[in-house]
């Protein structure tokens, strides 16, 4: 075990070797005066380098043994997104069957700035999910700092837009996809979990209360500044495999919706109000991650409003764990089952 984390006893060891091979090639996450500032430190050679690192770490868990292409129908659909009429990529894993299916419509991480659902740890998500007799729909959404399949690069609202236009065109599409229109489960994690609480929250403002069947986010990045004391994992799990301690994804996110705690960009900020319609939820979170505790406070929040909620830790984890498939795949399983169970909770009478 490494020097850095071998005396934290929460973690499951087999954390140990990967976090200490992650924290090497970590760069310093120092505060930046602008977005602009931002988006040219991420530009440049240096950074390039470390996101090819990344993106090859990421199609590393690619893996057919864990959950193969065969008997699923993968297709990948171009669609029209509103207001901007921009273009983005949906891509449709299900079993290759005509029975009617729930879909889990599901969001990417990456801070809603990095990623594309078209690397491979979310494929091989989606595939095992897909075997669970699930239609699973993922949406390659505009980034805010570094491009998706999307070229555009935009700050919020751009990728809340795309996640709600995606929803829609799911909706409108259930015949062909072969989904039950009432039984869709918005998930996603990190970034993504905050899309698919703020794509719930923003369906809810525009009249559709009752669009979403349920709700599973996974470890969501929520609370857009850090550390906070209110949040005491923000401090004793900083520099567990993420840092949070800067100001990089507001400012790549737009800063202004931060200082005015916007809950549609930063969910954190949900009053009871905001959130009294949402559907069942389930939100789930990693004991060693930083960002541990914004997800238990919005799950309180749940509660407090009223609603169906659940919260589930996983032990001795650190963020995200569930995407690190090759090396995690017991925990990757575990969750696609929760997740799965979760799906057949929300099942609409």
């Amino acid at each position: 075990m490494s020097q850095q984390y071998h005396h934290d006893k929460r973690l499951d060891p087999r954390c140990v070797p990967i976090l200490e091979n992650l924290r090497k090639t970590a760069p310093k996450n120092l505060d930046v005066a602008s977005r602009e500032e931002l988006i040219a430190i991420t530009s440049t050679p240096a950074a390039l380098e470390r996101e090819e690192q990344t993106h090859a770490l990421m199609d590393l868990m690619d893996n057919e043994r864990i959950a193969s292409r065969d008997g699923l129908r993968i297709e990948t659909h171009d669609i029209r997104s509103a207001p901007d009429d921009n273009t983005i990529k949906l891509q449709s894993f299900r079993p290759d069957t005509d029975e009617t299916l729930p879909c889990v419509y599901y969001m990417h991480g990456g801070g809603m700035m990095t990623a594309s659902c078209f690397r491979g740890c979310y494929q091989t998500w989606a595939r095992l999910l897909a075997h669970q007799n699930l239609c699973v729909v993922m949406v390659d959404f505009r980034n805010a700092l570094r491009p998706s399949s999307a070229p555009e690069v935009e700050p919020f609202p751009a990728g809340l837009n795309d996640c709600v236009s995606g929803f829609h065109w799911i909706v409108e599409h259930a015949r062909a996809l072969n989904i039950d229109p009432r039984h869709i489960v918005l998930s996603g994690e990190s970034g993504g979990g905050n899309l698919s609480i703020a794509t719930t929250m923003k369906l809810i403002k525009d009249g559709h209360p009752d669009a979403v069947a349920g709700l599973y986010a996974l470890c969501p990045y929520i609370s857009g500044e850090w550390p906070r004391a209110e949040l005491p994992s923000t401090t004793e799990n900083a520099g567990i495999f993420i840092s949070v301690n800067n100001n990089h994804g507001a400012m790549a996110y737009g800063i202004e919706h931060l200082e005015a705690k916007n809950p549609l960009a930063w969910p954190y900020f949900a009053s009871e109000e905001d959130v009294a319609q949402f559907p069942p939820t389930l939100i789930s979170v990693n004991e060693c991650d930083p960002l541990r505790d914004e997800g238990i406070a919005f799950f309180r929040t749940l509660l407090a409003a009223g609603v169906k909620a659940h919260c589930r830790q996983v032990m001795g984890t650190f963020h995200a764990i569930e995407l690190f498939i090759t090396a995690f795949t017991d925990h990757t399983r575990m969750t696609g089952a929760d997740l799965t169970r979760w799906v057949e909770e929300c099942r609409p009478t």
